[in-house]
């Protein structure tokens, strides 16, 4: 089972290039990073883990160039966002950046879909609270004509764009993509639509939900392989571990302290007996 990291990186933390060439020193299989453009102080949308929200979403380091930063100083280190609010991008400046990244490092980038929860801040965005499921498919499907290898249109009621000449391309053709969400219809009707797989958050329940993700992507006719399961921020112990790996589970990304280089190192230390 491959272990893989994700962490709010702040102007306060470890810097990405720090993180990144450690994780790979040790065996790590990846690095992927949160994102929060700006955290409204009125605010009425409760935080989902309970509780004062954590000052590190308002201090959120943006992630496509702390990704492009951790590329350069690393070889092999897998390399993605978890998650991007993609209804928070316009989609045809989220396939050049996701494209850019993909191709500096040599095809690591893997894209992490979520839809948010932080009603102020996608407001300011402009987003449509109700209807941003439906612009973030559209986003996702906009991408991937830009990405295409010959010019492709693609038309939809919350995003479209004409066939037009659109470089770089990700360095295989395409960028793995995880969507994040909760175990429901919604989510895995997303992930059966474009999607390689489904980035649960902890894990918890994984046995019950599996079997209706997997009914989803056979009805849309995705064929035998997948869908990739990857949980995300889990805190990592040899039971819960031994319970993902009989699932199938192939890659388990953990949670690191949103904290300064010491600290971190302190944890991945730890987390290491696991490799």
């Amino acid at each position: 089972m491959r272990l893989a990291t994700t962490v709010f990186l702040t102007d306060q933390t470890i810097t990405p290039t720090h993180v990144a060439q450690e994780l790979e020193q040790r065996g790590f299989a990846g690095l992927y990073l949160p994102e929060h453009t700006h955290i409204p102080v009125s605010r009425t949308t409760p935080y989902p883990g309970g509780g004062e929200l954590p000052e590190c979403y308002g201090r959120t380091l943006d992630a496509f160039a702390a990704l492009s930063a951790a590329a350069a100083v690393t070889r092999t280190l897998e390399l993605g966002t978890a998650i991007t609010l993609v209804a928070q991008h316009d989609p045809i400046v989220l396939a050049k950046q996701v494209a850019t990244v993909d191709h500096l490092s040599g095809g690591r980038f893997t894209l992490g879909v979520g839809f948010g929860w932080n009603v102020e801040e996608a407001a300011d965005h402009g987003v449509d609270w109700p209807t941003r499921l439906g612009l973030v498919r559209d986003s996702i499907h906009v991408t991937h004509a830009l990405w295409a290898p010959e010019p492709l249109a693609y038309s939809g009621g919350f995003a479209s764009v004409r066939a037009s000449q659109a470089w770089p391309k990700p360095a295989g053709g395409r960028v793995r993509t995880l969507v994040g969400g909760g175990a429901n219809r919604a989510t895995f009707s997303q992930v059966a639509d474009y999607a390689d797989g489904w980035r649960p958050i902890g894990g918890r329940g994984l046995a019950e939900a599996l079997p209706r993700l997997r009914a989803a992507w056979q009805e849309a006719g995705r064929g035998p392989d997948g869908p990739l399961v990857v949980p995300t921020a889990v805190v990592p112990d040899p039971g819960k571990l031994a319970r993902f790996r009989d699932l199938g589970v192939e890659e388990v990304i953990v949670g690191l302290p949103s904290a300064p280089a010491p600290e971190v190192l302190r944890t991945l230390d730890e987390y290491a007996r696991y490799l």
